[in-house]
This record gives structure tokens, C-alpha cells and sequence, in this order.
């Protein structure tokens, strides 16, 4: 089949490896930066995350100020209260150390601290006509991808519907994947945040937009990913293993910026918003009803998947079915609920959630048309 043409873009420098967190005053005079914002979440301050940051600024000789309101699934309220807090400051960088909250609010920051306006300005792509800072991402988890991507996914304060606010800008100039800062997750937070990045790879690598390239990198992170989160759910100090699962995040990140998501992101959403289901909880439950459904219209990109993994192992289930078996083993191994009724959801608001869901930017490109008909059944197959 001919190649049909597609623009890959990957806007961000990578170091990988043990320690690589001290590396970060040198990358910052690099950049030749004198005033940091330093963005994180408040959580990581108990297990020294931000204060090795911060020393290694200082070290740089840098000023640094710390701005640690952010809070899981951040809003534009909390953009608006970072950017008050940085404005008067004369920053001229902006470091992020967390998972993909603080990552994206540091984003959010960037677009208004130098574009003004508000955050829904922004929703979309392209939209900020003015330079922005450079920054730098430093994961804390093996989870969104953030630290790959030039959207920031900022929820609205009012509808609490997210807002996808993307613009090359916006991408962080160096990402830091430091595996050691990844040890000290819980492990629920491990299972969650790698249960996501599972679903990026799997999402991305059977959209609408997909490519050649981007499916490339899907399948590496999946690969990664699939093979390592068993691993350091058994043993949480598995170093090589956290390093494969960060990289297989930041590889799926990779994918999602050139290929998008699908409509399970769509489903996962509406429920955070109406019942705080950790979103990484939310992915877990809809995945495997999501990747039945398509199957109907992409059944050998899953056996691309399965064969990519090694997961066929003369099993005669639908190839579909394997990685959603898979992953359904991996959330009852990290003892999480597998379907809606168990977080509490009910019948009665599904219709309301598929209505939602389907206003979602990620359905659009999910490789089988939905509609609010189509993800009500979806919906009603994961309660």
C-alpha cells in the first residue's frame, strides 16, 4: 500500500538515565537561564523530588521559586493562581517536576504568563501568537506522557470538561527521565499511571491520524510498557524495570503528539468529572470494552500488538480479546475495580456520560465512527 503523507513533529530533547535529575542546573545555563518557576506537586516535597530540583538550580546558580498548588486533574483555576504567583517575578524558565498535573499546569502557565488572556483561548492548537519560555519536564510517573507532548490537558473550573490547549511552543525543550525518581510511587500510583500509558500505546497506534512513524513508537512503548508494569507492580525497586516503563510512557507521549487518542479517553473523562475516578482507574475499566468495539474495523492492528508482545502463545482468542484479557489481568493484579458498578456508577447517568464523552476531541479520531449511540453501548458493556 502507498504511504499517505503525514507530519511528524518531536519538539523535545531526551535524557534518559539514573540521576539524571542532577543534571538539571547544567541543562538550565544551557538554556541560559538565571530565574526559575519551579512547578510541582505538593505530595513529591515529602520524598525530596522538588528539593534535589531546586538544589541543583541553586547549584547552577540560579534563582529559584517554588509554586506547589497543584492539585490531580488541574483547572484553570490553578493556572490562573501559578501565573499570579510568577508574573512579578521576571522568570525566564520553567522546570515541572511531577506526574502529568504539575506537567500540564506548568504548560497552562507558560501560554498566559506570556500570551495573557485565559486559558479557554487557548483550546485547540496554535493559538499562542507570542514566544513562549523554554521549560523543562522531569516525570515523577510512568504515566500521561506529558513530558512529550505540546498539550496541555486543563480542565474548565466551571463545566470541569477538559480543554486540550496545544501549540509547539508550549513543548518542553528537554525532558529529564530519570528512572530513580519513579521508586518512590505508591503502588497504586504505579498501576494507574502505567495502566495509562498502556492505553496511549494502544490508542495511538490504531487511530484515524495514525503513521508509519508514530505507530513506530507506539509499538516500542508497548512493548515496554506491557512487559515491565507486571514487573514493578512485583517488585517496586526493579530500577532497569521503572527505566523501561518511562521510557514507554515517554514513547507513547511521542505517539499521542503525532497520532492522537480515541474514544476511550473520551468515556474516561466525563467519569472523573462526575465521580472522581482517578483517570488512570477510568482507562482501566473502559480499555477492554473499547478495544473490543474496535476491533471490528482494525482486527490486524491488534494483532500487531499481540505479536509485537509475544502474547499469542497458542491461544485462539481474537487478538482483540488478548490485550484486552491482558489488561484486565494487570488491574486485578493491582487489585483494582474492573467495571463501573464497583466505582459506584449507576445506569441511570450513562446516557448523560455518553453524551459527554462524545463531545470529547478524542472521539473524532477513533478508528471506528462513534456516536452517543455507539458509546452508550460501550458505557453499558463496562458497567
Amino acid at each position: 500500500m502507498p504511504l499517505e503523507p503525514f507530519d511528524f513533529h518531536t519538539p523535545t530533547r531526551v535524557m534518559f538515565g539514573p540521576g539524571t535529575l542532577n543534571r538539571l542546573g547544567e541543562l538550565a545555563r544551557e538554556l541560559g537561564a538565571t530565574r526559575a518557576l519551579l512547578v510541582t506537586d505538593p505530595g513529591l516535597e515529602a520524598v525530596g523530588h522538588p528539593q534535589r530540583a531546586r538544589q541543583s538550580l541553586l547549584d547552577a546558580g540560579l534563582q529559584v521559586h517554588l509554586f506547589d498548588d497543584v492539585e490531580e486533574n488541574p483547572t484553570s483555576k490553578h493556572v490562573d493562581i501559578g501565573v499570579r504567583f510568577a508574573k512579578p517575578l521576571g522568570i525566564d524558565l520553567i522546570v515541572s517536576v511531577g506526574g502529568g498535573s504539575a506537567m500540564d499546569c506548568a504548560k497552562g502557565i507558560n501560554f498566559i504568563l506570556t500570551n495573557g488572556g485565559q486559558m479557554s483561548d487557548y483550546k485547540g492548537f496554535g493559538k499562542a501568537k507570542k514566544p513562549m519560555l523554554p521549560s523543562i519536564g522531569i516525570p515523577t510517573t510512568s504515566g500521561t506522557g506529558s513530558e512529550a507532548q505540546s498539550y496541555a490537558l486543563i480542565a474548565d473550573e466551571k463545566s470541569h470538561l477538559k480543554m486540550a490547549c496545544g501549540d509547539r511552543k508550549a513543548a518542553f525543550v528537554v525532558a529529564i527521565l530519570d528512572p530513580e525518581v519513579t521508586i518512590t510511587q505508591p503502588t497504586k500510583v504505579t498501576a494507574l499511571t502505567g495502566i495509562d500509558a498502556l492505553s496511549h500505546a494502544v490508542e495511538s497506534y490504531v487511530t484515524t491520524k495514525r503513521n508509519p512513524v508514530s505507530q513506530m513508537f507506539a509499538r516500542e512503548g508497548w512493548k515496554l510498557l506491557e512487559l515491565n508494569l507486571e514487573k514493578v507492580l512485583h517488585n517496586p525497586t526493579d530500577l532497569e524495570a521503572r527505566g523501561a516503563m518511562q521510557m514507554g510512557a515517554f514513547l507513547a507521549g511521542t505517539a499521542i503528539e503525532n497520532s492522537m487518542l480515541g474514544v476511550c479517553h473520551s468515556c474516561a473523562n466525563p467519569l472523573t468529572a462526575h465521580y472522581g475516578i482517578t483517570h488512570g482507574l477510568a482507562i482501566g475499566i473502559m480499555l477492554p470494552h473499547v478495544i473490543r468495539f474496535n476491533a471490528e474495523v482494525v482486527p490486524e492492528l491488534y494483532a500487531d500488538l499481540v505479536e509485537e508482545a509475544g502474547l499469542h502463545n497458542g491461544h485462539a482468542h481474537a487478538h482483540a480479546d488478548i490485550i484486552a484479557e491482558r489488561i484486565m489481568r494487570l488491574m486485578h493484579l493491582a487489585e483494582l475495580p474492573t467495571t463501573l458498578t464497583d466505582c459506584g456508577v449507576s445506569r441511570g447517568i450513562l446516557p448523560l456520560l455518553a453524551e459527554e464523552a462524545s463531545q470529547q476531541w478524542t472521539a473524532r479520531f477513533n478508528p471506528r465512527v462513534v456516536t452517543e449511540t455507539e458509546i452508550l453501548q460501550i458505557f453499558e458493556e463496562a458497567l
